[in-house]
Order: C-alpha cells, then structure tokens, then sequence
C-alpha cells in the first residue's frame, strides 16, 4: 500500500462509473466505497473494498449514516505533514488521494408536484455533501470529482502527470459550487420566506458600459459559456451595448417561427421582416428604415448564406447574430473589420423563464413575457372582418409590438414592418412617429398597439394614412368610441385581451 493511491467512491448517478473505477484499478489505484456504488462497481468486475469492512462499522439506520466516520474523514483531511501522516498510520488508516461523489436528486424529487415533505426530507444528502466538502477543502492534496463529465479528463490528466495544484483547485471550486446550489435548494424548499438568489460566473471583462466611464463585465447564470448561449467569432470583443442589441434580437426572432430577420439600434428594433428566405427577410427589414440600420445590429434565425452577406457587404453593422454561417458567407462578413458575429446553433436554448432588473438597493423580477396570443384567440370587433392577408399582418406585427417600448406602435404590410414608434409618453405621439417612419408605405399596412387605445384620436391618425387594420388589447372605457371610429374609416379591428407593455 506505500505508493498505492486511493479512491473514495459513494455515488447516486453512476453513469461512466464503471469505465472511470475500471480506468483508475487498471492504473494501479485501490477503490473504495459505499454499499450500493461497491456493488456496482463489483458487477463490472472490478476489486473494491467496501467502505464498512474498511471502518469496521456497518452502515446504520438504512443507509442514512455511512461515510460519517473519522477513518474516512481523517484519510480525506491529512495535510502532507509529517504529523498528520503519522497519526494516519498509527490508527491504521489509508490517506484516501481521491473522492467521488455526487448527491442524491433533491432537486428532481422536488420538482415533482407530488412529492411529499417527507420524500424531500429523506432526498436530502448529507454523507456526500460531507465528502465533497472534506476533499474539496484538502485540494492541495485530495482531488474531488464531483460529476461523471469530469471522468475521462481525470484519467487523461493522471495519464500525462498533469493533475495539477491547479486542476485539483477547479475541481474542488466545481464542487464547492455544487453544495451551495445544492444547500440553496433545500433552505428555499423549506424556508417560509421567499426569496430570490442570483449568481452569476464571470465570462468577460467590458471595455466599458454603455458609456466609456462606466466599467462592465459579463456574466453567465452557469448555463453557457458563451454570450447569450453563442460563440463570437474569431474571439472579437464585444461591448456592453452590443450584448443588449444581440439579446434583443435573439428575443425577436424566438418569436417567429417563419424565417425572421431583425434590424435592432440602440436596445429596440427598427425593422422585423418573415420572407422566403434569410436574404429577403433582411433586406425587407433593413428597407424599414434604412438609415438607422446603419451602425445596428442585425439577426437572423437561419442560416447566413453568402446572398445575404452580399446585402450586408456595404453596410455598416456593429454585429451579425444567426444560427450558422455559410463558409463563403463568413469570409466575406470577416472582411467587415470590426463586425463581430456571433453564432448561436440553438436560439431557443437562450431562453430564461424569468427577467431581472435592478432598482435602488433591490431587484424586481418577473416571469418572461414569452407568449403570444394566436389569432384564433383574438375577437373581432368591428362591422368589417380582416381579409386573410391582413389576418397574417395582424399577428405579425402584434408579435412585433411586445419587443417594442412602451407606448409600442408597429405598421406592417406583407409580413414586414413599415414602421415603428416606441418609447413615447403618449400612444398618439408614438402612432404619429411609426406613420411618419412609414411614409407612403402607412397606406394598406395594418397597425399593432401593446395596450389599448384611451382615445379615438390614435385611430383617426392611423385612417387618415390609408392603415387598414387594428389589432389592440382593448379594455379602455372608451373602446365604443374606439370601434366606432374604426367602422366609420371601414377599419378591421381585433382585441387580443392582452397587453405587451415593455418598459
């Protein structure tokens, strides 16, 4: 036993425990551990000790204590002294060189609305806890591995003598990690009080905020490693700014399940177009409104083909969001300088069930605002009904208007925005700016409303430029006036029952 190492092995998951226990016998390493994962690794066919025949004490009150014993604790904790070495030997105890360790599923078992307080209680794991924390603690000299994806780069690094202080280290933070998500679980399965924790795993150091004298960094919530779930290309910066735009587009186009491109400038989109393909969907949407689109930021939820780089080869845009990119597509894009463009294989993949926002010495937090009203849910309300094109416009731009601030006006005419107006304090100066945006395009385009019109004056504007249809929440007092207005111009209108305030 000198110069044999020892592993510590008591697991609830054991997928790949057999190749890793059958890895690390092969390679001259002593496995012990726990009655259930002893078997397992029994029936592969490998030598184990049994962690009861090692201590002398049987596992207790069925299986609930184990590895709560000092023969394991102190093999586990031993510095490299002399001191504490000695004492290891005088007992008769191996220094154990190895733990692995995952935990029982609190969180699964949890998650299952018919689990009982006390299916909970007896999920909660506290000898793995123990002894993830114990080698975690010792990294200097135990390493903990705390997961099977960590398996085969374990072997790897004993196979080229690299299993470093420092791999060792980020073994024992992923586990330290672990316990504390783990505990966090069980304190807000069983606390009274609600609460709401936010942590966050730096990715990247900002240049700046959104101004130069504001400092930034990225952070992920430890589902990716990348930016909203993506890969920049050739590793280019990108700015504060550009992770707000990059976002916003991603969260445009999960919305539409047509080929959709977005031109978005300064957080709020400036043109949405659905075509026949990635090409036609961006020029229409850049066509909204061309001059903002310089300096934007443009996504598409497809494949960037080299047609559509073409159209972008004389435009400038800080960033190009989309599934993938075509070899002869991304060689021209990478001719744009400082365009970055970021990759994301899975959009849907970036979606967060709930969003956070700061305020003055709190957060608020609110679940994400990720549906939309179909159109067979939505009431016609006035004396004329919307023809099918119209139909199809309606629910197009009614998807547009929740990625819109708030007081969000969206004209669309052939499934493309003509014009938007967003962020205004009052809803008629914000259809004022959409039907100035759209210029001639306003006559036969239909208009979407995140709330409801107070007034009938939104509705005479959008009449007098030729807008044929509404689509609206409804719920004003005055939404007889409202309709009204519409029957009198020959106006289609739809209430939805559901507003897209976005603040």
């Amino acid at each position: 036993m000198k110069n044999r190492k020892v592993a510590l092995c008591s697991v609830w998951n054991k997928t790949g425990l057999d190749k890793f226990c059958s890895n690390l016998s092969e390679r001259g390493w002593m496995l012990v551990a726990t009655g259930g994962t002893a078997a397992h690794i029994q029936d592969c066919g490998v030598d184990v000790v049994e962690v009861s025949e090692y201590t002398g004490s049987p596992e207790v009150l069925g299986g609930r204590v184990k590895t709560l014993h000092p023969a394991l604790h102190a093999g586990i904790l031993a510095r490299r002294s002399a001191s504490d070495l000695g004492e290891l030997k005088k007992q008769g105890w191996f220094q154990i060189d190895m733990v692995i360790a995952n935990l029982y599923p609190f969180e699964d078992v949890i998650s299952d609305a018919s689990a009982t307080i006390e299916m909970a209680i007896e999920s909660i794991d506290i000898g793995g806890v123990a002894l993830l924390r114990a080698a975690a603690k010792n990294f200097d000299r135990c390493t903990v591995v705390s997961g099977p994806d960590d398996y085969q780069m374990v072997i790897d690094s004993i196979d080229n003598k690299c299993l470093s202080a420092q791999m060792r280290k980020q073994l024992a933070l992923k586990a330290f990690r672990r316990t504390s998500q783990y505990d966090r679980a069980i304190s807000d399965y069983i606390s009274d009080d609600e609460s709401f924790e936010i942590r966050g795993h730096h990715l990247a150091q900002l240049g700046y905020g959104e101004n130069p004298h504001q400092r930034a960094s990225l952070y992920s919530l430890g589902k990716f490693s990348g930016p909203l779930g993506g890969r920049v290309l050739d590793d280019k910066d990108v700015s504060y700014n550009n992770v707000l735009d990059m976002d916003n587009a991603i969260r445009v186009l999960r919305s539409y399940s047509d080929t959709t491109a977005v031109v978005m400038k300064h957080n709020a989109p400036c043109g949405i177009a659905s075509g026949e393909s990635v090409a036609h969907a961006v020029r229409a949407a850049i066509a909204c409104d061309p001059v903002s689109a310089f300096g934007s930021v443009i996504g598409v939820n497809g494949k960037l083909d080299i047609e559509t780089a073409n159209e972008l080869k004389g435009l400038y845009v800080e960033c190009v969001v989309a599934t993938h990119y075509e070899k002869d597509a991304l060689e021209l894009l990478r001719k744009k300088g400082k365009c970055r463009l970021l990759e994301v294989p899975k959009l849907d993949e970036v979606h967060d069930t709930h969003e956070i926002r700061s305020v003055g010495g709190g957060f608020l937090v609110q679940t994400a605002d990720s549906a939309v009203t179909p159109y067979n849910e939505m009431e016609i309300v006035s004396a004329r009904h919307p023809t099918d094109n119209e139909q199809e416009d309606l629910l197009f731009a009614w998807t547009a208007c929740k990625h819109v601030k708030s007081n969000a006006i969206v004209l669309a005419n052939g499934l493309c925005t003509t014009g938007i107006g967003g962020g205004q304090p009052s809803r008629v100066q914000s259809v004022e700016i959409a039907i100035r945006s759209a210029g001639g395009k306003a006559k036969g385009s239909v208009m979407g409303s995140d709330a409801f019109f107070p007034f009938p004056d939104g509705l005479e504007l959008a009449a007098n430029a030729g807008i044929s249809a509404v689509v609206q929440p409804g719920g004003s007092i005055r939404d007889d006036q409202v309709v009204d207005t519409a029957n009198k111009h020959g106006m289609a209108m739809v209430f939805t029952g559901k507003r897209h305030f976005k603040h």
